[in-house]
């Protein structure tokens, strides 16, 4: 069922999910190696928090998001102006809106050592970070040997001839990972053992604020929370977090497609992935 609503959206779908604290768990070529897209800021918050935990960064403090990192987008990524604000503040906009400038600012303050340490402590040796978001941008211009803004405008109106260019939508060559390790990523926040106990706290509320309504939690009931992430990049719709029932079941949710269209809307891409979640969440809640 789940392959032919993924083939109904005109995409390719891979799937993980497990109930939080069992070992009930889906999966739907959950160990293929991914593209992580903006999901991969999930280990930047987890390392951002401990950070802050530690005593190392003091989440108050003011720092300025500058022209260095205005690289198009929302948030402070798409203000004209210079913008000033507290750590915490620029963490609150990288995951709830997807603020690529904040994350850059972020990942630049505690380095790629941090992040890497989050992956290796939870011995996620398929996930891969390479870099944060400028680093990315930097990849796609190389490829197609174009400025950035030269990229940013064939990028409107792409061809598939454009897209194998891209090492950014290739996961042997880009920040990747498998659903599964994002899930258990995602289960070891959940149960403090991704970090500190209050960082993990801390990137568990930030991201039951995430803005965006239209892929995983589109396939569930209001009451559901959902806490989770986005990420998109050409052909790349994904989206990984975690729902908890009223009863208080928890499940990680991992939802990766490629779109078979390279449309820069497709609704129906966006909502299957709430759909396959709500499908794998389903199956877990009836079998166990």
């Amino acid at each position: 069922m789940i392959a032919d609503v993924f083939a109904e959206a005109g995409a390719e779908g891979f799937v993980h999910a497990r109930e939080i604290g069992t070992d009930n768990e889906f999966c739907h070529h959950a160990d293929d190696p991914v593209v992580l897209a903006s999901v991969f800021k999930i280990p930047v918050a987890v390392a951002y928090a401990e950070e802050v935990a530690a005593g190392r960064l003091v989440e108050t403090e003011r720092t300025k998001v500058t022209s260095q990192y205005r690289i198009g987008g929302i948030g402070t990524a798409g203000c004209a102006d210079d913008v000033e604000m507290s750590w915490r503040d620029l963490a609150l906009f990288m995951m709830t809106m997807s603020d690529n400038a904040a994350t850059d600012v972020i990942f630049h303050r505690i380095g790629q050592e941090a992040v890497d340490k989050v992956l290796k402590n939870l011995d996620l040796h398929r996930t891969r970070i390479m870099g944060c978001c400028e680093d990315l941008f930097a990849s796609m211009s190389a490829d197609l040997a174009m400025t950035p803004l030269e990229a940013e405008e064939a990028l409107g109106n792409p061809t598939w001839e454009l897209i194998e260019k891209l090492a950014i939508v290739d996961p042997e060559r880009t920040t990747s990972s498998t659903p599964r390790e994002i899930t258990t990523l995602l289960e070891a926040i959940w149960t403090d053992r991704a970090a500190a106990p209050e960082a993990c706290e801390q990137v568990r509320r930030i991201m039951a604020q995430q803005i965006w309504p239209h892929r995983l939690s589109s396939g569930f009931p209001a009451d559901v929370q959902v806490a989770a992430k986005t990420g998109t990049l050409p052909s790349v719709r994904n989206e990984a977090g975690v729902v908890t029932y009223p009863d208080g079941r928890s499940y990680a949710v991992a939802v990766f497609t490629r779109a078979k269209a390279l449309d820069l809307r497709q609704p129906a891409v966006d909502a299957v992935i709430g759909r396959a979640g709500r499908l794998a969440v389903d199956h877990l809640r009836s079998t166990s």
